[in-house]
């Protein structure tokens, strides 16, 4: 792995001293100056098309970014990963979410060990196991305590396990099961889980705990209060027809009542936000079925195909983190907007944020010492069209460049005439007009157009004109499946792995969030009178203080 900064890198050297030159370029110029611009500047993979042309690159540009990605060792450690290497060296673990979508015949190909142990077997176990429960659920075997069909599933978790279920069961609504609502608890706030209960049937619900070590407290918590409730309608002994759990903790499932036969279990080298292909995607399997599931884990398999095969110059993960590199420590981008033109992908940016900015919202690299540029950029977004009426105004003539991903699927899973045309028509104009602006020229023809006297129109004109040369990606997808979803999310995943490899960091720990859960768990034995309040600053002492007062 390189032991130098990234600073010292001489690609990175080059590639600043090819900004000063980049700053002058207007995408306006770009393409017209080059009519197959748009062919030279995407490609396909798994079932997606990536339009990169929208940035302010050159093919020297991207020679100098491939040469950086050679000089970061990305292949060394892409490799590293697949073959099971403890990549996340501070927790001593490997990073094999990969694994889990590997089909049978090719895992026992690869025949991947982790401390001496094949994992094939394990991970086709469990998907056998996954299997065999949600047939069972959906074709209305198993069935609640009073002999009824289950009609409602309720995953309770946080993070990872949480964020990719409702993600995809969302994304995927078009091929749910039409006897079963999915439902998705997190926040420890009890209004989540009061409005979840006040929903459901507790005859005819099943629950999904997911807590690897099942202690996790926000989902322990709503756990506990679940089983409180569905013991108000029940005896204990109807406990394991209700509540099934994705965890390893055999002896705390047991004495929740759940029985430990429906415990489906996940390893320490997936890591949370990575988990969505293994048995956390329980909810996912009962929502669309084994067979959509499997298809889901195939498309997520292509995209790693892609990765691990294709020559970085056309390998798509690769391309998109490049890019995004670019944007990022040279343009200085301080985030990057999601803006998804399908409803039913409307989690996805929220997905991302935890996918990228918990991976590589990092400060300190591998060999512990300081980075020396800045890393993850901020995400955020919300699907088209209604982002348009809400931030674009920002992003078009804001004080910011904010880089955009338009992602969008040619053709709807509805019949509803007209709508997706009016769809596809404002993502594709937003990625214009943000290449394009408008220049003051083109105000002034206008106005004139429309009759403004030369007053007016001198006082309108710095409002109407801007200036464009604005970033963005497009990415395409004939339909929403679940193997272009599949597809989708582990292009985003690849892309994380290959910006940490750049910027020198651990993208598979999060020491960062746990600083906060020590302090919470004193803070909440004082707010109780469990304890004594301990020395706190003056704010937070204020702030206990008051809400003592207010849970009397």
């Amino acid at each position: 792995m390189p032991n130098t900064a990234l600073t010292d890198a001489a690609a990175f050297k080059q590639l600043q001293e090819h900004h000063q030159t980049a700053l002058g370029w207007h995408m306006r110029e770009l393409f017209s100056a080059q009519p197959d611009r748009f062919e030279r500047m995407s490609l396909s993979a798994a079932g997606l098309l990536l339009d990169y042309s929208k940035n302010r690159i050159e093919s020297s540009t991207l020679e100098l970014l491939l040469s950086l990605a050679r000089e970061r060792q990305v292949e060394a450690l892409r490799d590293a990963m697949f073959t099971g290497e403890k990549i996340n060296f501070t927790e001593h673990r490997a990073v094999l979410h990969t694994a889990l979508r590997t089909p049978a015949a090719q895992a026992d190909a690869a025949a991947l060990q982790v401390d001496g142990q094949h994992i094939a077997e394990d991970v086709q176990g469990v998907l056998s196991r996954i299997q065999s429960f949600t047939t069972r659920v959906r074709d209305g075997q198993w069935r609640g305590h009073t002999g009824k069909e289950i009609t409602d599933i309720v995953n309770i978790g946080i993070g990872g396990s949480h964020l990719g279920p409702q993600m995809v069961c969302t994304a995927l609504h078009n091929f749910t099961h039409p006897r079963l609502q999915s439902h998705f608890v997190s926040n420890v706030d009890g209004h989540d889980l009061d409005a979840v209960l006040a929903d459901v049937n507790p005859e005819t619900t099943l629950f999904i705990v997911a807590s690897k070590t099942f202690t996790t407290q926000e989902t322990m918590m709503n756990a506990q209060t679940a089983r409180r409730w569905f013991l108000k309608h029940a005896k204990e002994a109807a406990l394991a027809l209700h509540f099934v759990a994705v965890s390893t903790n055999a002896q705390a499932v047991g004495a929740f009542g759940i029985d430990t036969a429906n415990m489906f279990p996940f390893w320490d080298w997936v890591g949370g936000r990575y988990s969505v292909w293994s048995a956390i995607g329980l909810s996912i399997a009962l929502a669309i079925g084994f067979d959509n599931f499997r298809a889901f884990l195939d498309g997520a398999n292509a995209m790693d195909r892609h990765f691990r095969e294709a020559p970085l110059e056309s390998n798509m993960p690769v391309i998109q983190a490049l890019i995004g590199i670019w944007n990022r420590n040279f343009f200085n981008s301080e985030s990057l907007s999601i803006a998804p033109y399908h409803h039913n992908l409307r989690f996805f940016p929220a997905y991302l944020q935890q996918l990228d900015m918990e991976s590589n919202g990092k400060r300190i690299t591998r060999d512990g010492s300081a980075v020396e540029v800045a890393t993850c950029p901020f995400i955020w977004g919300d699907v088209g069209t209604n982002g348009q009426h809400a931030f674009f105004q920002l992003l078009h003539q804001g004080t910011d460049i904010t880089p955009i991903d338009f992602i969008a699927v040619l053709k709807p899973a509805h019949d509803i005439p007209q709508h997706h045309q009016v769809l596809l028509a404002n993502c594709f104009a937003q990625s214009e007009a943000f290449m394009r602006g408008k220049q003051a020229d083109e105000v002034r023809a206008d106005l004139q157009q429309q009759g403004a006297n030369e007053a007016e129109l001198n006082m309108l004109l710095p409002h109407k004109t801007f200036n464009g040369n604005r970033p963005s990606n497009t990415i395409l997808m004939q339909e929403l499946t679940p193997a272009t979803l599949g597809a989708l999310i582990a292009l985003y995943e690849h892309k994380t792995f290959v910006q940490g490899a750049i910027w020198g960091i651990n993208s598979f720990d999060q020491w960062g969030v746990e600083l906060g859960k020590v302090l919470a768990k004193t803070i909440h034995s004082e707010l109780t009178g469990e304890a004594v309040p301990a020395r706190h600053d003056a704010s937070t002492n204020a702030l206990i203080a008051l809400a003592k007062q207010a849970l009397g």
